[in-house]
Formats: C-alpha cells, sequence, structure tokens
C-alpha cells in the first residue's frame, strides 16, 4: 500500500531546516499573494460590524482590489440597499483596514454571496 512521503520527502529548503513559526508568518505576509487576500479576509470576519448584521446576512465582501471593494448581494433589492448604504460602508470598511483601502464600492448580485469565500 503507498504511503506519503510527507515532510521528508520535500526537498524545499524551508523543510530541512526548524523555524519559529513567527518567522514563516513574517516570509508568508511578504508574499505578495497572500498579502493581497489578507485584507478582503479580515472584513469577511468582520463584515457584520461593518455592515450590521441584516445586512451581512444578505451581502459579503469578495475581493479588494486596487481600492475597488467588491460586496456581492443576494437579491436585486439588497444590492440596491447595499449601493444606498455604498459610502458609509466605505467608511467603515477602512476604519477597519486603514484609511484608503477602500476607495469604492461595487455590487453585484448573486443567489449565494458567500459562495467561493
Amino acid at each position: 500500500m503507498p504511503h506519503s512521503k510527507g515532510w521528508r520527502g520535500r526537498k524545499d529548503q524551508r523543510t530541512l531546516r526548524e523555524s519559529p513559526i513567527g518567522e514563516i508568518v513574517d516570509g508568508l505576509l511578504r508574499e505578495r499573494a497572500f498579502a493581497r487576500g489578507m485584507p478582503i479576509g479580515h472584513l469577511v470576519a468582520d463584515w457584520a460590524a461593518v455592515v450590521g448584521p441584516r445586512l451581512a446576512a444578505e451581502s459579503a465582501p469578495v475581493t479588494l482590489e486596487n481600492g475597488v471593494l467588491v460586496v456581492a448581494a443576494n437579491t436585486g433589492p439588497w444590492g440596491a440597499q447595499v449601493r444606498f448604504l455604498g459610502d458609509q460602508i466605505r467608511e467603515r470598511a477602512n476604519a477597519a483596514l486603514g484609511a484608503g483601502s477602500v476607495a469604492k464600492v461595487q455590487i453585484v448580485v448573486r443567489p449565494e454571496p458567500r459562495k467561493g469565500l
């Protein structure tokens, strides 16, 4: 029966020496792809605090790239509500993520706003 070689089979230099967890996390944060996902992850985790529990149940942040926050709503009326509150959402998201993180809020409508998060 075949079995996995696990970490012993890897030839990656990172796995050949012991490293403190802080050093590993710092290395991951320096990698651009991983760091780019951090703000949206923070926003997803705090979405109810940003928009309130009722709107959070009907919408979700999808992406944040180049200052544009894309929010998915599950119906057109909820999308209209997100659009109506767009300036407040932008201000609260900037308060949570840091000034200037969100310049614009864009809305998309899809049946399952959290799908793919």
